[in-house]
């Protein structure tokens, strides 16, 4: 074994002044340089975000025997699994359902978009009352925490969010560093180009380098303020050093030539926005990028959903069920977690709100389904129940910190490890650390 290397000015700097002086730098070092507490099972994660809250009568968790006012117009598709129902407008995903397990009974108490998108996106209740447009962070999402744990091969980011980040999907106090990587094209245009990861026109390598180098040498000046104090110069450099490695890596610049994918390919995960970015996630996690986010907007159907959905399902459908087999048919599914879910479900009985002429359903954050897939999930389950009507979780209840520890622990992240904000102030990854045993295989 390699000697291991003494901490340096920048390892200082790096864990905060605070933890310095209150005693926290030998236990944070130990942290870091500690071997891994759980043996990963997957090596990457793609979690799909559907945002707005997605019913869950009308997907994962349909009531067949419930009166027509609660179980709404879709009936059941039959699944390979006895006992396992999906929406009828998710026909592949029920022929697949060996490899999908279903948890329906997550419930939270953050009942509108904000907080609800907080929650689920990082594991940690929202510590005041946030409106339902809010963008917050008071704590880290699953993404950053990943990139922060399980950096990514020489010139990859370690997370990535397709076509832009989520409400609460930033790096809080573990600084830019461990923002996401954000790919706003269309991947199913036919112009698409990804930002930073190419040369300017009329840059050639070597004016490149000689700009690189005037940098590093202006760099060398010792600045007033350093990350402890939150130096937006020093979140600068960052983001600079990230798009200098991108349009350097040819790694980087492949997993982004979605081109190369024969047409059939991408046929199958249908020629639209969605669909290739999921093709464009699948290849990202290829190249060994541990996180991407699909964030999927337009789920928040308080009218017409059900005209909204027979539109919106099968071509879901088709998308989601291609990643999986895709990554299957390539030897990924087994190390790569795919998941699928909200910020909450949707109340049970149907309504019509005034103004509006065809039916919906509200927010509802006592009952709501997430979909799992790869990773060494066990497949053909489902986990916990609603009640007949869909009002709430009522086996198996969990939390959105289960939820959270789960994806950590299938990473290979101990969810109970202590993270320290640069004033030194620590912080558990996610307050209870249990994941969701049936999942976890």
């Amino acid at each position: 074994m390699p000697p291991r290397p003494s901490a340096s000015r920048r390892n200082f700097l790096q864990l905060g002044l605070g933890a310095l002086l209150g005693g926290g730098l030998a236990s944070s070092l130990r942290a870091r340089d500690a071997d891994p507490k759980f043996k990963p099972q997957a090596k990457a994660c793609i979690l799909i975000w559907m945002d707005g809250g997605p019913s869950h009568f009308e997907t994962f968790d349909p009531k067949p025997d419930a009166p027509s006012e609660f179980r709404g117009e879709f009936k059941t598709a039959t699944t390979k699994v006895p006992g396992i129902f999906l929406s009828e407008h998710m026909v592949k995903l029920a022929g697949m359902s060996d490899k999908l397990a279903v948890v329906r009974s997550i419930r939270h108490d953050q009942g509108n978009h904000g907080a609800g998108n907080h929650y689920m996106m990082t594991g940690a209740p929202p510590r005041i009352p946030v409106g339902c447009g809010a963008f917050v962070s008071f704590h880290p999402s699953l993404g950053s925490v990943v990139a922060h744990e399980k950096p990514a091969p020489v010139g990859l980011p370690s997370y990535f969010s397709l076509p832009d980040m989520t409400r609460s999907g930033g790096p809080n106090f573990l600084g830019a560093k461990y923002a996401p990587f954000v790919v706003d094209g269309d991947p199913s245009s036919a112009g698409f180009r990804v930002r930073d990861v190419a040369l300017p026109t009329g840059i050639t390598e070597g004016r490149f380098a000689e700009r690189g180098s005037l940098k590093s040498d202006v760099d060398r000046f010792q600045r007033f303020l350093d990350k402890t104090s939150g130096d937006p110069a020093v979140a600068l450099d960052e983001h600079y050093q990230q798009a200098h490695e991108l349009m350097r890596s040819k790694e980087a610049q492949a997993a982004f030539r979605i081109g190369d994918d024969a047409p059939k390919v991408r046929d199958r995960y249908g020629r639209n926005a969605f669909g290739q970015r999921a093709l464009l996630a699948r290849r990202l996690v290829e190249a060994g990028v541990p996180f991407v986010t699909i964030n999927d907007g337009g789920w928040d159907h308080h009218s017409d959903i059900f005209g909204a959905l027979r539109k919106r399902l099968p071509n879901w459908d088709q998308t989601v069920s291609a990643l999986i087999a895709d990554l299957d048919e390539r030897g990924l599914l087994d190390t790569t977690l795919v998941i699928a879910l909200g910020e909450f479900g949707r109340t049970p009985a149907i309504s019509t709100l005034s103004g509006q002429n065809k039916p919906g359903r509200d927010h509802w954050a006592n009952a709501m389904s997430v979909l799992f897939a790869g990773g060494g999930i066990p497949g053909g389950q489902v986990v916990g129940a609603t009640d007949r009507k869909g009002y709430a979780a009522v086996d198996r209840v969990l939390s959105p910190e289960n939820f959270a520890s789960t994806v950590y622990r299938k990473l290979g992240i101990d969810p109970d490890k202590m993270l320290y904000t640069p004033q030194g102030r620590p912080s558990h990854i996610v307050s209870n650390a249990t994941p969701i045993q049936e999942l976890m295989g």
